[in-house]
């Protein structure tokens, strides 16, 4: 399992904690940016993370800014992306089972580090459920071929 992991300075903070969760459960890391507090574009980094996840090179994604919304909002633009922002474990657990989230966007200035660790835990150990919700995320992966 590989998991690729950016932010901007808003969500630099949540980073180092993440990292060293997911080291600890055996995951390897892409960490695509950025490395420090310096303010810049959280788009370039939300390509980046829903690029490597489309193409493959990156089982699942993290995206953190801020809120987490901004990240969201870019990744979710790219073909094949599901970015889903949660601040709560149930959410967390529900873009698993029922959306087959393949990006988690978490916000440094929502949650604390302990609580994003908790997220990524519950979106990272919740298996999607297919089954009735296989058909919906299918629904809503053909509204990008539709357009």
């Amino acid at each position: 399992m590989k998991i690729a992991i950016g932010c901007d300075h808003g969500g630099i903070v949540l980073k180092p904690a993440i990292v060293e969760y997911l080291n600890s459960k055996g995951v390897a890391v892409m960490d695509l940016g950025c490395y420090d507090t310096q303010s810049v574009n959280y788009p370039v980094y939300a390509l980046k993370v829903a690029k490597a996840v489309a193409n493959g090179e990156a089982d699942k994604g993290i995206l953190l800014c801020g809120t987490g919304i901004g990240m969201s909002i870019a990744a979710n633009k790219v073909h094949g992306i599901r970015a889903a922002v949660v601040s709560d474990v149930f959410c967390a657990k529900m873009c698993s089972a029922h959306n087959n989230a393949n990006v988690l966007c978490l916000g440094g200035r929502v949650v604390d580090e302990q609580k994003a660790v908790e997220l990524v835990d519950a979106w990272f150990t919740t298996p999607f459920e297919g089954g009735r919700h296989s058909e919906r995320v299918d629904m809503m992966m053909k509204i990008e071929s539709d357009e």
